[in-house]
């Protein structure tokens, strides 16, 4: 193998695996250590930086950062359930110990605007990102929504028993008063006529606003009975809805199926069943949404599909019938859902909520504004740039690539802002600005280092409960309470410190193999050099993850070189303190997104763009 180059910023990029994860990048590492020394509102403005909704996303995120956590991989032979960090529920520890006033942390609204007007459809998480992005650079960024106050799905789809109105208000809040004008209530009927107020650039932030349907027999008799789950959950958001029946079935496996269930428990269903065609584990609710669904006590019976709604003729629901199912795969791996040719089930019920899942609706968009859209009825994007078949108008969150989660979202809001940014100073926006990246010794002495390198042998820590029974009396009251500071500091100790690498330097090693004695995870050998695939059968402990790097250094003087697994790597210091030449060193990784702004833009151009 080529010597490892620690210098391209995707190397140890990929082994901080948590923020590698992360659509925003978030610096884990950085947040959560921060935490560890009480630095609240630091932590609070590292999050806000990447994923700005810290305090939203500590409660609601989809976590893809999880499991990827090293922590859980490391854990796999000493735990009979290894877990990653709660990263998640340490990011809301951010929000919830943060100085109660932090307006001074933000930047100010300009001074002095630069000409350019932004117009925002929708008022979700990546129209917000793209308004925080660009007003604090002199655009005038203007937000449209149909609903009273900003959020989107945010505020209209989560329920509030996981995520309370004031931290919407809150941080919603914190990206309008960066000069960014709101105009609530004012849904946009044409993309024509929006063009035709001359603004310089449209980002299409609208949300995937439809939830599928299920037409199958009865569907139409039981109408009155029958209701779409996302549209449901606004209802109950703003208060149109405050009560529901006694038996109630919720069709859907995802997340939005989990938000109806447990809405439904509070809202008076004695007997609310989540009823799914595919098997329990291939579900797309988080693990996380489907445990707290359990703890509530709502069962979830899988592999079957409906049939029919059955009703008594004059318009009232009874139940539904479904087919017994098993899943299959081809060769490929590809699933079907076979019949298993059992007697028809029928569940009885009162009412149903269908959470099947969501689609586009772009009635408003005329098809000759100049926006290609394919088959699906999605807008045709370049994937990277989010910039759409007319040059000034871009998209982004579920209006843009599908359904899928807020951070998501924040992170297409982010790519968005760069592509308008630099399209209204003339330049190409597929020429992205490269991450800066830094490494900086954490060394403070011989042996000590300016991080915490102990690894704490903790198990997850649980985040504390309201007692259930009063958590269903009252759909406003928070479930998770959060960890207090004493189990956040216990929690984040089991953080691993990913992004304090262990850098090797070759031409200072004299091979004495101390490192290798020392290592507690016998993740370092120093051998002959091969390809990957047989240099990982020759390694100290099996390296059971391929996709996880291996660094090598270059040719020693035997011939031999380090090759050191990533993939199990404590990231604790001891090759560093051990080794009697300084071979190797503890470096803090730092890598630098650049976000819309100078940064972003090319060094040779300074013209902007007239439209």
């Amino acid at each position: 193998m080529q010597a490892t180059d620690i210098h391209a910023p995707d190397y140890f990029h990929k082994v901080v695996d948590c923020q590698w994860a992360c659509p925003a990048h978030t610096p884990v590492p950085e947040y959560i250590r921060l935490i560890a020394a009480g630095r609240y509102t630091d932590a609070y403005m590292v999050n806000w930086a990447s994923n700005v909704f810290p305090g939203i996303l500590g409660r609601t995120c989809d976590r893809p950062c999880e499991p990827a956590c090293r922590r859980g991989r490391v854990e796999e032979a000493q735990a009979e359930k290894p877990e990653p960090v709660a990263i998640c529920r340490l990011k809301r520890v951010t929000a919830d110990f943060k100085d109660d006033d932090i307006s001074d942390r933000f930047p100010r609204a300009p001074q002095v605007m630069n000409g350019k007007r932004i117009a925002c459809v929708g008022a979700g998480p990546a129209a917000l990102t793209v308004a925080r992005d660009l007003a604090p650079l002199g655009y005038a960024v203007t937000v449209f929504d149909g609903d009273t106050k900003a959020g989107g799905m945010i505020r209209s789809q989560i329920p509030r028993f996981r995520l309370p109105e004031e931290v919407i208000d809150e941080e919603t809040g914190y990206v309008l008063k960066l000069g960014v004008e709101f105009r609530g209530g004012t849904r946009i009927e044409s993309l024509k006529a929006l063009l035709a107020e001359n603004y310089d650039a449209v980002f299409i932030g609208s949300g995937a606003p439809r939830g599928r349907d299920l037409k199958i027999p009865g569907r139409d008799e039981a109408a009155k009975h029958i209701h779409i789950g996302i549209d449901w959950l606004a209802s109950v958001s703003f208060g149109h809805v405050t009560s529901i029946a006694k038996r109630v079935i919720v069709l859907g496996g995802g997340n939005t199926a989990m938000d109806c269930c447990r809405s439904a428990k509070r809202l008076g269903g004695d007997d609310v069943k989540v009823i799914v065609r595919s098997p329990f584990d291939e579900m797309k609710a988080s693990p996380w949404e489907k445990e707290d669904a359990a703890h509530e006590a709502i069962p979830i019976l899988d592999c079957l599909v409906p049939i029919a709604f059955l009703h008594d003729g004059a318009g009232r629901l009874t139940g539904m019938s479904f087919d017994k199912v098993r899943a299959e795969r081809d060769a490929s791996g590809r699933r079907r859902l076979v019949s298993t040719g059992a007697p028809p089930q029928v569940v009885e019920c009162d009412e149903v909520l269908v959470a099947v899942g969501q689609e586009n609706a772009f009635p408003w968009i005329e098809r000759d504004a100049g926006i290609d859209f394919n088959e699906w009825g999605m807008p045709v994007l370049n994937d990277v740039t989010l910039q759409s078949s007319r040059p000034n108008v871009f998209f982004g969150g579920d209006a843009a690539l599908g359904p899928k989660n807020i951070i998501w979202a924040v992170a297409q809001g982010h790519a968005a802002a760069i592509s308008i940014d630099k399209f209204l100073h003339g330049e190409d926006v597929a020429k992205r600005p490269a991450p800066g990246v830094t490494l900086v010794s954490q060394k403070m002495g011989i042996h000590e280092w300016s991080y915490d390198n102990a690894v704490s042998p903790d198990l997850r820590h649980k985040v504390p409960w309201r007692d259930v029974n009063a958590a269903l009396r009252n759909i406003k009251v928070e479930v998770e309470l959060g960890f207090d500071v004493q189990a956040a500091w216990k929690e984040a100790q089991r953080c691993l410190n990913c992004d304090v690498q262990t850098v090797f330097n070759t031409g200072q090693c004299i091979e004495c193999d101390a490192c290798v004695d020392i290592c507690p995870t016998d993740c370092i050998t120093f051998t002959a050099n091969g390809d990957e695939a047989d240099l990982r059968t020759r390694l100290r402990a099996p390296a059971r993850h391929p996709d996880q790097a291996l660094y090598v250094s270059g040719d020693l003087k035997t011939g031999r070189v380090m090759v050191k697994d990533e993939d199990v790597c404590l990231h604790c210091g001891l090759c560093a303190e051990r080794c009697p030449t300084g071979a190797w060193d503890m470096q803090k990784f730092l890598i630098d997104l650049t976000q819309a702004g100078r940064g972003c833009r090319d060094k040779n151009t300074s013209t902007t763009r007239a439209l």
